[in-house]
């Protein structure tokens, strides 16, 4: 698909450098174990979260699930510049987000106090000196230093609605919540409370107070779910503070994506909406280092929560505005400015892959640093040796810390906290396959091959599903979702890139928006029919799997394939579009991609979006189905998965569903983490490999 007009003002330069990685990051994994990953194994890996990287070296947080407790640890460590490594903060509780305090040798970092709520502290990095920087009432979700490190910009949620309470004072015990207006509920939580902004001034006794930068405003700042600190910076002066917020509450909220970048003045209190009229999300705010302009991320649409995510660059005394990144049909994320504000570093998804970008903020050339067959998930900048800490993961590797020298090309392995497991295992090849589609395209689908794989023997497959819809099919590690895992337990895992992800252009991306039963369920089947070409692959062993859009794709698929799959699972998947429209919280989405509501019968977008619902189709069912559901799930209702159950129980389908009554739109716990995957393998190895 082409991706760059000729033309453009805006040249993509094509990497100058190969990135030579570990075997184990790479499309093969292989040693000369030939033990197989197995779900508690799975389960039990170190998970390396926050990280960050200055001369002194990098810290970092580990987390440490227990299977038995049906819980999580956190630790932090240091790994210095000779590559030593030691424990930080050692035997504190509810650790997270350890950052070096720039120009000083001390860590902040958030853990419990007494009470049990979440505070700031600072510590030496030889872990002398714990101070304690904030005292809030209720704890703070997350901080940001001022570059004088003489203020503290921290996230602390306040009240939100009324409750039962609030109306009747003498029903003290009541439950009920009175409801009345949308946005109630948001994807995991029924919305009682709202992140705010306060600023304070960083003195000898711990914060107690700090200024509301939105006090009196019902809008969050952060956005939830996905938003935190990067929406919020300081100039460099530490005069000012841009944040990024959406200004709208209920029915208004639930319709739209506008969000918008605005700029506090802190001596006078003052705010100003920068990107006024720029319809679509802007969040991401950086000051250039002279603190002249400010640079943000911005999509163009309203209600469009998948567009191209885009570079922007504002001059503050002007208000003149620039699209760095014009011509460039793939998501800008993570931005990073350097101190000459030459340089702008970030991360990119490209052909399923993700790597590490730089633009020249003048020429507005466009670079690739990295390339390789894995996923760059964070990185973090040092100034001073120009030098990266970079987090890697891919389909057959998790997440481990890398150093990368731009200049010389190499990247290192920096942190080995699964190498103890990953060493255990036998080898997993990765192969990349293009696929014709319907249309005439090309589609980029990874393909697992099992443990010891041999090409003269005949295998079950898996045909994996993929949610958002727009997401990419990337070099992503999961720990439910595990392709890993899944060819390790004797399947053929084959992963789709079906029209509607983005990371392949803006075309390929937005072909889903309207098309839900069309274009992408195709994409579905001739991926299924290319691999049913091998030999090795046998033609009535093949599974079909997803969660979310993925769980939709599933349902649907359930009543088109014409005998494709010998069994489905399905989990937090859509059974019923037009209940779904009315059930889910984010209307902006459902108004996108559905094309509208189902009573607007002269729109024939929505009408053939709804007229492909699965529940349609639920006569022409005729393989087994797993339906999996959380009941606290606020973003695809349980609802639809208990309809979906019933309806195959009631034709005589063999089915049977997971539900959870404390889980979300995902498994967070460890031991219904561990059931899932039992009860995940038990129903392929039930239809698949008899």
């Amino acid at each position: 698909m082409k991706r760059l007009t000729k033309g453009l003002p805006l040249t993509l330069l094509i990497a100058v450098t190969t990135l030579m990685f570990s075997s184990k990051i790479m499309a093969q994994s292989s040693n000369n174990s030939t033990e197989s990953l197995t779900p508690e194994m799975l389960l039990e890996m170190v998970r390396i979260g926050g990280f960050s990287y200055t001369t002194e070296g990098v810290v970092y947080e580990a987390t440490y699930p227990s299977i038995k407790d049906n819980s999580f640890t956190k630790k932090f460590y240091i790994i210095d510049r000779n590559g030593t490594k030691r424990t930080f903060a050692e035997g504190m509780k509810g650790l997270s987000t350890p950052r070096w305090i720039k120009g000083t040798k001390r860590i902040a970092f958030m853990k419990e106090d007494e009470k049990g709520d979440t505070q700031l502290y600072t510590m030496n990095s030889d872990g002398s000196n714990l101070i304690q920087i904030t005292d809030v009432e209720g704890g703070i979700e997350d901080y940001l230093f001022s570059p004088d490190n003489q203020s503290l910009l921290y996230i602390h949620s306040i009240k939100y609605g009324k409750t039962a309470h609030d109306y009747y004072p003498d029903l003290d015990k009541a439950t009920g919540r009175i409801i009345t207006d949308l946005m109630y509920k948001h994807w995991d939580e029924w919305v009682t409370s709202i992140p705010h902004p306060f600023l304070a001034t960083i003195g000898n006794e711990p914060i107690q107070h700090g200024k509301d930068l939105l006090e009196g405003e019902p809008y969050e700042a952060p956005m939830r779910p996905w938003n935190g600190i990067s929406d919020f910076a300081f100039s460099p002066d530490s005069k000012y503070i841009a944040y990024a917020s959406r200004k709208k509450t209920g029915l208004e909220y639930s319709i739209s994506t506008n969000s918008d970048i605005y700029l506090y003045d802190i001596a006078s209190g003052t705010t100003r909406n920068l990107t006024e009229g720029m319809m679509g999300y802007d969040t991401n705010p950086i000051f250039s280092p002279d603190g002249k302009k400010i640079y943000w991320l911005s999509m163009e649409r309203d209600g469009y929560e998948s567009d191209l995510i885009r570079l922007f660059e504002q001059d503050l005394k002007t208000g003149n505005k620039r699209w760095l990144t014009e011509g460039f049909e793939y998501n800008v994320e993570n931005p990073h400015i350097t101190a000459d504000g030459q340089t702008i570093y970030f991360t990119a998804c490209i052909n399923a892959t993700t790597g590490l970008h730089s633009i020249n903020v003048k020429t507005r050339r466009i670079s690739n640093l990295s390339t390789g067959v894995f996923d760059m998930v964070g990185f973090e900048y040092n100034e001073a040796d120009k030098s990266f800490v970079c987090a890697v993961q891919s389909l057959l590797h998790p997440t481990e810390l890398y150093t990368l020298n731009p200049k010389k090309g190499e990247l290192k392995q920096l942190t080995h906290d699964n190498d103890a497991t990953m060493s255990r295992l036998g080898e997993v090849r990765c192969e990349k396959r293009m696929i014709q589609t319907t249309n005439g395209e090309k589609m980029l689908t990874w393909v697992l091959y099992p443990t010891n794989f041999d090409a003269n023997k005949k295998y079950p497959s898996i045909l994996y599903c993929q949610g958002g819809p727009q997401d990419p099919v990337s070099q992503f590690w999961s720990y439910r979702w595990c392709p890993r895992i899944m060819a390790e337990q004797g399947y053929i895992v084959i992963l789709p890139n079906r029209h509607g992800v983005p990371s392949f252009g803006k075309a390929w991306n937005e072909q889903i928006s309207g098309d839900y039963g069309g274009q992408n369920m195709q994409d579905y089947m001739s991926a299924a029919d290319e691999l049913k070409k091998e030999p090795y692959v046998d033609n009535d062993r093949m599974g079909c799997v997803g969660a979310s859009y993925g769980g939709f794709s599933v349902y649907w698929l359930a009543g088109h394939h014409n005998g494709r799959f010998a069994c489905f699972i399905a989990h937090a998947g859509i059974f019923n579009l037009e209940s779904q429209y009315l059930e889910t919280e984010e209307k902006w989405f459902a108004n996108w991609d559905m094309g509208g509501a189902p009573w607007e019968k002269d729109n024939a977008v929505a009408q053939r979006t709804f007229a492909t619902s699965p529940h349609h189709f639920v006569d022409q069912w005729t393989a087994p189905i797993l339906v999996i559901h959380g009941e606290r799930d606020y973003r695809i209702l349980a609802s639809q998965g208990m309809m979906a159950f019933d309806a195959a129980r009631m034709r005589g389908i063999p089915c049977e569903m997971l539900i959870y009554p404390d889980e979300t739109h995902w498994v967070s716990q460890p031991q219904n983490a561990l059931l899932w995957q039992r009860t995940f393998f038990s129903w392929l190895d039930r239809w698949l490999k008899k």
